[in-house]
């Protein structure tokens, strides 16, 4: 069997996930408005070009991924190169660092990714002390196939997945870019938010596949930990 640092590497039938994204991320461009002709259109593109940083990062590439790598011509490419494009630029994640985002995914469904989120927004909250805001998401399902390093069902849990951050999110960084570098699509998980759940990370923009959006759902906040949770669009 092949592994990596000693973790097996498996081949995914396909299975099907979903992620949330930020309902910010699916409205059109505000200067839209302001488009009467197609020569105006082509003038704000251009503009946007230069102002956004996946466009840019499609482009010409970033310090650590080249711009062949993201995907072009395919259903919701924007999302994906998004999700690879854009990362937080001081702290690490669990599997990319603050040069090369991913795309994070439950495969068992929108529940796991609130309770990801949840612990995420309300990490930043609690920064600020202060619990009140209103977030809108968007599910977006795709498909995964190929290679993947998996960690579940492990008799002891690995470094990566330690529930300390400062520990868990380096070694979890160190098995990303041994898994790139072996060319592997990403990794199978069990997530620290929801014990009966499954995640996977993929690492590579080529990984995601046939991406479709689902329903939106907004998470409120309102003074205290645990927010309130709705869809709004099904």
């Amino acid at each position: 069997m092949v592994t990596i640092q000693g973790f097996p590497v498996v081949l995914l039938p396909g299975p099907r996930g979903v992620r949330l994204v930020s309902t910010a991320r699916l409205r059109d461009p505000v200067l839209n408005a302001l488009i009467d002709t197609e020569e105006e259109r082509r003038a704000i593109e251009e503009i946007e070009s230069f102002s956004s940083g996946r466009l840019t990062a499609e482009r010409r590439g970033t310090a650590s991924i080249g711009a062949g790598e993201f995907v072009r011509a395919v259903p919701h490419a924007a999302f994906i190169n998004a999700s690879f494009a854009y990362f937080r630029p001081r702290e690490l994640n669990r599997f990319n660092g603050p040069e090369r985002g991913a795309w994070y995914a439950s495969l068992t469904g929108t529940a796991t990714c609130i309770a990801e989120i949840i612990w995420h927004i309300e990490r930043e909250l609690a920064r600020i002390d202060r619990f009140a805001t209103r977030i809108e998401y968007a599910e977006l399902f795709a498909s995964f196939a190929g290679e993947f390093v998996d960690l579940r069902g492990l008799t002891d849990c690995p470094a990566c997945l330690h529930p300390d951050t400062a520990v868990g999110y380096a070694a979890g960084n160190a098995l990303a870019d041994a898994v790139r570098r072996q060319g592997v699509n990403g990794i199978v998980y069990p997530p620290l938010r929801d014990p009966i759940g499954t995640n996977l990370v993929a690492l590579f923009p080529h990984a995601v596949q046939s991406v479709a959006q689902g329903d939106v759902l907004e998470l409120r906040w309102e003074g205290k930990p645990g927010p309130i949770v709705r869809r709004v669009i099904a």
